[in-house]
């Protein structure tokens, strides 16, 4: 069957699941947003989201290692940024997707 030959391999499913699991977290979510407009640090995203900076970086640490966000260090100061415009490209079309119907 065609169909069974082109479905994703066990491995790729479960990258897939944690992948989304990522954007499960209104917290992430929105940490996801402000990083779309531009590169923040710690503190602006604490400003932004009205969040303990404790809270912030361990949410941005778990972005992180989805690589869905990367850092830039200026001396003490670490800038977030997305990982790549494929994040920007999914997260832009679920947003839209969502809106649709508003």
């Amino acid at each position: 069957m065609q169909v069974k030959a082109a479905m994703i391999d066990e491995y790729a499913a479960i990258q897939v699941a944690d992948w989304f699991k990522a954007f499960s977290d209104p917290t992430r979510v929105k940490l996801i947003n402000a990083l779309l407009q531009r590169e923040l640090c710690v503190h602006d995203l604490t400003v932004l989201l009205d969040m303990g900076q404790s809270a912030i970086s361990h949410q941005l640490r778990y972005l992180r290692n989805m690589r869905i966000v990367k850092r830039r260090k200026v001396g003490k100061t670490v800038f977030y940024s997305l990982d790549d415009s494929h994040i920007e490209q999914i997260f832009t079309q679920t947003l839209q997707h969502t809106l649709h119907d508003k």
